[in-house]
Formats: structure tokens, sequence, C-alpha cells
């Protein structure tokens, strides 16, 4: 009940969407520097020459980061699979004794 009031009295406090005032929707923030996201958006297209911003954000400019998660859950599931693997055989293993 506690956790409720909170959340509501958070949410309260939220702006409204699509508000053209909204901080969210400014260019230029409130110490007046340039918004980071916008160069994104903007300039997507004449960076990479690819028309997904998605594929350009991902690819271009987070390539070394995506790299690193891709690393990660490559070597998560190499795990998963070498575990899986070693029980099944310790499973036939004493299926074969009996």
């Amino acid at each position: 009940m506690a956790f409720t009031t909170v959340l509501l009295f958070a949410a309260s406090d939220l702006p409204y969407r699509g508000d053209p005032d909204n901080q969210m929707n400014q260019e230029v923030s409130m110490t007046g520097t340039e918004v980071p996201g916008n160069y994104y958006i903007q300039e997507a297209y004449n960076d990479a020459h690819t028309p997904n911003i998605v594929t350009v954000i991902l690819g271009d400019y987070r390539s070394i980061d995506t790299l690193g998660e891709q690393i990660v859950i490559f070597t998560a599931g190499l795990i998963t699979f070498l575990l899986l693997r070693n029980r099944k055989e310790e499973a036939e293993g004493e299926n074969d004794d009996q």
C-alpha cells in the first residue's frame, strides 16, 4: 500500500506526454549546452549512410560496447552448454554402471 502511494505521488509530478515544453523535447539543456541525443538523431544518416537509426547507434556509435555485450552473452551460452553437456555425460555414466 505504501509503495502504491509513493508511486502515485511520483507519477503525479511527471510531465505530460507530448508536451513541447517538456525538457525531453528541447534541443538545448537547462545549462545551455546542446542535448547529446539530438546529434545522434540528426547526423545518423550523414555519419553512416544507413537509414536505420538503431543500427547506426548500435553498430557505429556504440560498437565497442555492443561487442563487449556480445562477448558476455556468447561466454555465458558457452559455459551453459559445457555445464549441461558435462551433466549429460555423468548421467549416462551412472546408467552404464547399473
